[in-house]
């Protein structure tokens, strides 16, 4: 199930990327793997996914440790895609090579601290709430320069870009307005920041019900569970 789920997954996303001229290339997958036993991680491995998304601390751990062996031979990136405690950073940075979901100066400052007793630079999203849905983590969209600013001055953080969580809505003009609203940001960022560490590679957005949107809105990385995992196209 899981090999046929990606390979009409990878269809269905190079068909989109076209529509838009663009390639797909160029659009990574993460597959979510909250609920997701190890078995069907690996066998999702086994079918070339090189990114995988947790979204709690403990779970993710459990997991990481019964796949750190299989990683050694098809090397995976770990992404933690859902909110981080501070007080759980420490753990996380034993873990995830990226961090999804900075969405506070405070946040920044505690990973940043982190990695410094390690020598190590740690790679984050910015999360933006660009729907406005108050159930939502994430930075306010009028707050983002400020924070890039900020966090500009953190020597052990590179910044790779933008996430968002598109508005649980069957509205797809609220949901394009939200991913659009990303994408504006992260030009604008683009163009006029010109901080060594801060860089606009990645725009995570998109989920299984509304990653075609996402794609066509310009995201280049999409967080997808359902659609690798179940049924659920």
């Amino acid at each position: 199930m899981i090999k046929d789920n990606i390979a009409r997954l990878k269809e269905r996303i190079s068909l989109t990327a076209k529509k838009v001229s663009r390639s797909s290339d160029e659009i990574i997958i993460v597959a979510v793997t909250k609920g997701v036993m190890p078995e069907k991680i690996i066998e999702a491995i086994e079918c070339g996914i090189k990114h995988i998304g947790e979204n709690r601390i403990q779970e993710a751990s459990d997991k990481y440790l019964q796949l750190k062996e299989l990683c050694k031979k098809s090397p995976v990136k770990w992404h933690m895609v859902g909110h981080l405690q501070t007080n759980k950073v420490k753990k996380a940075l034993e873990m995830f090579d990226m961090i999804q979901s900075v969405d506070s100066l405070h946040l920044a400052e505690k990973i940043n601290a982190e990695a410094a007793t390690n020598n190590r630079t740690v790679d984050i999203l910015i999360e933006v709430n660009t729907s406005g849905e108050a159930s939502k983590f994430g930075l306010e969209k009028d707050k983002l320069s400020e924070l890039v600013d900020k966090v500009s001055e953190l020597r052990n953080i590179q910044v790779l870009g933008l996430m968002t969580v598109g508005p649980f809505s069957s509205d797809e003009d609220k949901i394009r307005n939200a991913f659009r609203a990303l994408r504006q940001l992260k030009e604008q960022i683009a163009k006029n920041s010109s901080f060594s560490n801060i860089k606009m590679d990645y725009l995570s957005m998109g989920m299984t019900d509304d990653y075609p949107i996402a794609i066509e809105e310009g995201s280049n990385m999409l967080r997808l569970g359902r659609a690798i995992f179940s049924h659920v196209q």
